[in-house]
Order: structure tokens, then sequence, then C-alpha cells
């Protein structure tokens, strides 16, 4: 077992900040989704009825159907949902009263119609995608729509695609690999799944990433291959080593239940990267898994996956630094200091190495103040990682906050937050601050607030 398996997962205690914990969806946010979701199902179903003519079935798929769907890793981000749409009529797909581009049309007129209904919860249609119909909703995620004809007697399905017809089936995929593996090893797999996921959202931008499906297989063909997994830190090292030295041979990943189909969508240099940066996430993977503690672990695995993996916490992780980082390391000490936005001048608070509790809407600047006492040619690197439900809801986890002897960031979430920097001397940490930030439900009020009208004042929450 490496050093930072429990920072990736614990089933003791799942209130522990883990990186599984930190890259799934809160249960509020779950919830939110399938509201959102059985709603739309319902006006399509019938609405597309009356358009088609045919009966009509919807099936969840994608990572929701997987159990692999991740959290946002950048504010502004958005949940991915995928909603099936069948038209189901006995014969082939030719066989219908009307042509696929018609269908995906339908499907389209449909989510527009929804959203003039409800304009409190749509942001807006997107548009058209050449395999499906987006909708957008408030709250960060959308619903990728995809249209498809049944065949009930055959239990066959064809996609409705800008182009024509396209052989695509994803219930027999999901029943491959609901059927791959017995419950502990597919709840497994699904943790690798995603963390491999929120890897490749960090790393890449949206239209230069592999798709859900390809690192879906990808990880679950390892994981065959490999048979029982081991810690998930190890797990997560031998699974990308083992799909890394299957890409250097070959870019053709065949569906598992349609091998004449490649699920490699990407271009040549768009794989050539990939397949790099899989080469560097294993040495990242390697170095970690060989750290002696669980603190000179994270320190490394943060190199892949930056603000979403959590550092040890309490006075055992506070030894474990000390064991880990060198003999004469001479800790930073930092200076905090808050300011409130609403009032600057009543609303002011200072701290060594700590803040709070302060109120939401403040300023707040850290400054190391013994660089003197740093060793020569260091870097200091500041890293924001925020914690509890508002800032989980909000997909609001942390980010990179620069480099240099000061940082700014903005109290925004309740509940305990931290701003970690780190001193480097090349690629060596050789020390670290955790600097807990505490922040309370509230702002501060507006120093002398204008007076409101009487009808302002006895407006009620909406």
């Amino acid at each position: 077992m490496g050093s930072a398996s429990s920072l990736f997962y614990s089933s003791n205690d799942k209130e522990k900040q883990t990186l599984h914990r930190r890259i799934t969806p809160s249960s509020e946010q779950f919830e939110e989704q399938q509201e959102r979701w059985n709603a739309l199902a319902d006006h399509l179903t019938t609405d597309l009825r009356e358009r088609s003519g045919y009966s009509i079935r919807t099936w969840l798929q994608g990572s929701y159907k997987f159990g692999t769907q991740t959290r946002p890793v950048r504010l502004g981000e958005e949940f991915d949902i995928d909603l099936g749409i069948y038209y189901v009529w006995k014969g082939s797909r030719d066989d219908g009263d009307h042509d696929p581009q018609t269908l995906k049309g339908f499907v389209r007129d449909s989510l527009v119609a929804y959203a003039a209904d409800n304009p409190d919860d749509v942001l807006e249609v997107a548009p058209s995608k050449p395999r499906c119909e987006r909708i957008r909703f408030k709250g960060d995620f959308h619903i990728d729509v995809p249209a498809y004809h049944l065949e009930p007697d055959l239990d066959a399905r064809s996609l409705a695609t800008r182009d024509g017809w396209e052989d695509s089936d994803p219930k027999a995929i999901y029943i491959w690999f609901r059927d791959s593996f017995d419950d502990i090893e597919r709840a497994k797999v699904r943790r690798q799944i995603r963390y491999l996921k929120a890897w490749v959202a960090l790393k890449f931008a949206e239209t230069d990433r592999p798709s859900s499906i390809l690192l879906t297989v990808l990880i679950a063909e390892a994981a065959r291959d490999l048979g029982q997994l081991l810690a998930d830190d190890e797990a997560m090292r031998d699974l990308v080593e083992h799909i890394t030295e299957r890409l250097e041979d070959d870019w053709q990943v065949p569906n598992p239940v349609d091998p004449d189909e490649n699920l490699v969508r990407m271009s040549s240099q768009q794989m050539q990267v990939f397949t790099r940066a899989l080469s560097d996430l294993l040495d990242v993977a390697s170095r970690a898994c060989e750290a002696e503690t669980d603190f000179a672990a994270a320190d490394i695995w943060q190199e892949a996956f930056e603000h979403l993996f959590p550092m040890p916490e309490g006075q055992q992780a506070l030894v474990e630094m000390a064991r880990w980082l060198p003999v004469r390391s001479v800790m930073p000490e930092i200076r905090v200091t808050a300011v409130s936005r609403n009032n600057p001048q009543g609303g002011r608070f200072t701290d060594m190495n700590r803040i709070g509790p302060i109120p939401k809407d403040c300023d707040i600047y850290f400054e190391v103040v013994n660089p003197g006492q740093l060793p020569a040619n260091s870097s200091v690197a500041w890293m924001v990682r925020n914690e509890g439900g508002e800032a989980e809801n909000t997909n609001d986890l942390g980010h990179f906050a620069g480099l240099g002897l000061t940082a700014n960031e903005r109290s925004a979430y309740r509940g305990t937050h931290y701003m970690d920097c780190v001193v480097k001397v090349g690629s060596q940490t050789v020390a670290m601050r955790r600097v807990p930030v505490t922040i309370t439900g509230i702002a501060m009020p507006r120093r002398n607030p204008a007076a409101k009208p009487d009808y302002v004042r006895l407006r009620g929450r909406k």
C-alpha cells in the first residue's frame, strides 16, 4: 500500500477530504440533476410522441449511468448528463416515417419549447451538435440528448446524427462494463475512472480531451488484464502503466461490443499529446508510490491533481511533514490580512499563519515575512484548497494562486479552507505552510448604509 492511499479514498470516514470525495458530486448536486432530468424526460416523452407519432422511451446513459460522473474541476465548468431518446418502431431504421435528421430536429424543437416554458431553470438550448442536442441549465450542468431508433423485438439501436444513421448501442456497452466485474471490483474501477477523468479535465482543453467512454474502456480493460487491484494509489500507477504500454503499441481502441468501431476519435497530434501526458502521469504515480510519508506522496500527487488532491491534516500530519522535509528547513512565516469590501475601515483582521473567523466578501492578503531565511534560489508557490458544502456545491474547490512572496484571495464560502504555501528549490520541496482560513456564513454590513424605502425593508426573501 502506498503512503497516500487514504488520501485517495476512505471507506471508513465519508467526511474526510480525499481525492475521490473532492471530485465526486455532492448528494445535493445528484438530487438536483435527478429532478431536472426527470422533468425533462417527462416533457420529451409526451412532446416527441406528438411530434413523431411514435412511442418514446428514455434511458439515462453516459457517466451518470456508469457511476463515474465527476464534478467540474474549475469554477464555471458544467456537469454533463446524457439522456437518450428512443423512437420505437418495428422493422429497420429505414422503415420509419422520418429520416434521422428530422428525428434529431424534433428533439431540438422540443428542447426549445421546454426552455421557453422553464426560463427560471434553463439557460439556453446550445447550438446543435453532430450527434446530439444540448440544453444548459442554471446550476452549472447540461443535458446532452441523443436520439435513437429502437427496434423492440431485436432490442437494437441506431443513432440519428446530422449525417444519417450510425450504429451505436449505449446499453450494450453499459452491460459489458457492469458484467465485467463483481460489485467490489466494480466500485474500485469506477473510482479509477473518476481519477483519470479528473486528471484529463485538469490537463486538457475541452476540445482536446479523450472521450469519457474511451477513458472508461481503457481503465476497465486494463483492470481486467491486471486482475485484483491494489490500494487506490498503487492501482492508479499500475493501470496508467498498462494503458501507456498499450497505446505505445497501437492507438486503436475497439469498442468492446462493436469491434469495428474505434473509440479513439482524436487526431494523431492529439493522441501524441495524450500519450506523452500519460507518461508524465506514470512518472508522478511511480514517484508518489515510492514516497516514505503521506505528506511527501501528496506533494508529488498534486503535480497531477493540483488543488483537487488533499494534503494531510492534524497533528500527526505535522509530525510526518517534519520527518519528510529537510532537517534544516525554515518554515515560511506568513502574515495574513483580511479587509472587508463592505467596511474597509471597521472590518480589518490580521494574524500570523492563520486567519479567522472573518466574514464573507473580504480581500485576503498573504505575505511571506521571512524571505531572507528561506534557502537561496528558492521559489514560493501558493495553492488554494477549499472545503465544505458551499464550496462543493459551487464546484469551487480551489486553484493555483500564483508564485512569489505574496498572494491575494477573497473570502467567499463558509467553513475552514486552506492556503498552502510551498517553498521549492528546483523541483524539491524544502518547506511548506498550511494557512487555515476560517470564514463565517455572513458578510459584514456596509458602513453607514443608505436608508431604504419602507417597501424595500419589508420585502421578504424570494
